[in-house]
């Protein structure tokens, strides 16, 4: 009989969410078949390779207290918010089939009257009369002793928000690589009303379960779970540092221009790793040694802004006369970054 546990999360934090997946995979007993569920307050996960700065409407989510988690597994950015529902599964490797997990979800979702279909190797439909729309999207994961699946399911979601979050702001921006393309998505409720996240829990433990023939060792997760397992919070402190969240940027340049009171201002920053490599500014500003001085200051800084605040306090103190101008081209600038 196959051991089972199950792991449901109490808490919103993406970040402890996101650390718990990685506890799961790299410390647990890898012989047992492992069910977590859980979901975030308003956050928009990026993959492992995927830039924030071109992905996401940062100054919308600063504006909204939208959270950014970074993955470490790949694929696009999502958003998550209260009406979705994310499934993570741990299996051993040699007994490992995506088609048992996803017929654990299709089992739970008859429950609702929901006729799911598996298309290609990551996404689940569900027909609509002008086509199948997408519900939920995979990731995949595995090593030597184990195999890790991870998804959402959109339950009542707002999905006019979704591109509000994952479409970036019309700056001059250019990354290298591609572009994630966002398929066409729909909710759950939109042919089972009543469904929610509490619902869906209960249910996919249920299928779990069944599908499985034992009784599943049920587990809940809060923050204070971090206090009794070191392992965990490690991943938690990794999960949610900037040097993750941001650092871990491919190269990247971005342009921004503006009329200010003390001239016109056009920035060429080139980043990467999350680090102003290169910097130009282009102006017609009458002070060429504080430009000089404001370029030497931010190269080679973390791009985000902290830093630029803190840069220009001590271009401040050397130039107390230029005090006002100063102040506005270092906001202006901290809204561009928006971190």
């Amino acid at each position: 009989m196959q051991k089972l546990k199950v792991f449901l999360s109490d808490s919103l934090n993406p970040h402890l969410n996101l650390a718990t997946e990685e506890w799961i995979f790299h410390n647990l007993d890898p012989s047992q078949q492992i069910l977590f569920l859980w979901r975030n307050e308003e956050t928009v996960v990026i993959g492992r390779n995927q830039n924030p700065w071109t992905e996401c409407n940062l100054a919308q989510m600063k504006s909204d207290n939208v959270h950014l988690a970074r993955r470490t597994t790949g694929g696009g950015a999502v958003f998550h918010d209260l009406g979705n529902t994310n499934f993570t599964f741990l299996s051993p490797k040699e007994s490992y089939k995506r088609e048992n997990n996803v017929q654990i979800i299709f089992d739970a979702l008859k429950t609702f009257g929901i006729q799911g279909e598996a298309s290609g190797r990551n996404d689940l439909l569900i027909p609509f009369h002008d086509g199948p729309r997408k519900f939920s999207g995979s990731a995949y994961r595995e090593k030597k002793d184990r195999a890790f699946h991870h998804g959402t399911l959109l339950l009542h979601t707002d999905l006019t928000r979704l591109g509000n979050y994952l479409t970036p702001n019309p700056k001059k921006l250019q990354a290298k690589g591609k572009e994630s393309v966002r398929a066409r998505v729909a909710n759950l409720n939109e042919v089972a009303s009543e469904i929610r996240h509490e619902q869906i829990v209960e249910t996919m433990v249920a299928s779990f379960e069944k599908f499985y023939g034992a009784k599943a060792e049920i587990e809940s997760l809060t923050m204070a779970s971090l206090k009794e397992m070191p392992e965990l919070k490690t991943q938690y402190d990794s999960l949610s540092s900037w040097d993750w969240l941001y650092g871990n940027t491919l190269e990247f340049s971005h342009k921004m221009d503006e009329y200010l009171s003390l001239g016109f201002f056009d920035f060429h920053f080139k980043v990467e790793d999350g680090v102003i490599k290169e910097l130009r500014i282009f102006t017609d500003c009458l002070y060429p040694q504080l430009i000089e001085d404001l370029t030497n200051e931010l190269r080679g800084s973390p791009y985000r802004g902290d830093v630029i605040k803190h840069a220009f306090g001590k271009i401040q103190t050397k130039y107390p006369d230029l005090s006002a101008g100063l102040t506005e081209l270092e906001q202006w600038l901290c809204r561009q970054i928006e971190i």
